[in-house]
């Protein structure tokens, strides 16, 4: 199967999963559930979760990887609708319709984000209990690369660091952990659903890492040089925040440079994994050359 065949089919698959493992819209409190659907239904490339059911293939699956492609994605979308509060990023625009503040209010926003966040785990719980062993070590992935030493730390060290020029360790710790942490636990929670050895494990934690850099690299990049209308969502903000940034610090080229070495490492990684890895690789090869 193609790549952008596969992708569309885990698009579906991960839209259908959000519909029926989410609460009803209906549901009391009715808007709180309507804020959650209306971010986690706006769309988007669906990254996560598809690196989640990608390496969940690399071998034979034991589980069900699909719960935990959709607990990862109410993670990731509670930290965009916190993002774009006010006292965050304060943008209007996500996936290319109002962000979830400007759709219903702040309030609601913030618990909708709160919501999600506690959902994702209790999604965890409740799909992997019949695997408590597989149910631990997946919460674990999720809580450990969303808390405070990781995604939240890094994030808090953005927005500390911001209209400073940073050294390269303390922009590397930031790329690291608010965006390369995520990325590498939906690779280690997929590969998880296939009975892993630690050794594979420590070597899909190496390629999520060097991916997670290049995603984060590339996003600089195009926050620099795309416009609203690609990007479905506010650009030029990292310059107008003076954040922290690869093209802050190297220019455009020379984050591009840094870009393409972490893309290769990420493959070379996934490559000595070995197993069923065409599509992933490929994947890998995709969001290197992304253009939004």
């Amino acid at each position: 199967m193609a790549l952008k065949e596969k992708l569309l089919e885990i698009r579906n698959q991960v839209d259908a999963g959000i519909d029926r493992m989410l609460p009803p819209a209906a549901a009391r409190p009715a808007r709180l559930h309507q804020a959650m659907r209306y971010s986690m239904q706006a769309g988007g490339k669906r990254i996560r979760p598809a690196l989640v059911l990608l390496a969940s293939e690399l071998f034979p699956a034991q589980q069900d990887p699909l719960a935990a492609a959709v607990a990862i994605e109410c993670l990731h979308t509670y930290t965009l609708v916190h993002d774009d509060l006010p006292a965050m990023d304060n943008s209007d625009l996500r996936r290319g319709r109002p962000s979830c503040h400007r759709q219903f209010d702040e309030a609601t926003a913030i618990l909708a984000g709160d919501a999600l966040l506690t959902h994702a785990f209790q999604l965890l719980a409740r799909a992997y209990h019949d695997a408590p062993a597989l149910a631990t070590a997946l919460i674990l992935d999720l809580a450990t690369a969303s808390g405070s030493e990781q995604l939240i730390g890094g994030q808090m060290e953005d927005i500390q660091h911001e209209g400073q020029r940073v050294g390269p360790e303390t922009l590397q710790y930031i790329h690291e952990n608010k965006t390369a942490a995520l990325i590498t636990a939906a690779l280690t929670m997929g590969l998880r659903c296939a009975d892993p050895c630690p050794q594979q494990l420590a070597t899909i934690r190496s390629g999520g890492r060097h991916l997670g850099l290049a995603f984060q690299i590339i996003d600089d990049i195009l926050d620099a040089t795309s416009d609203a209308a690609t990007m479905g969502k506010p650009v030029g903000n990292d310059a107008a925040a003076a954040k922290s940034t690869y093209v802050a610090r190297h220019g455009l080229s020379g984050a591009r440079n840094e870009a393409t070495r972490h893309t290769r490492a990420a493959r070379q990684q996934l490559a000595a994994l070995g197993g069923n890895n065409a599509l992933l690789l490929a994947l890998i090869e995709e969001l290197g050359d992304r253009v939004h």
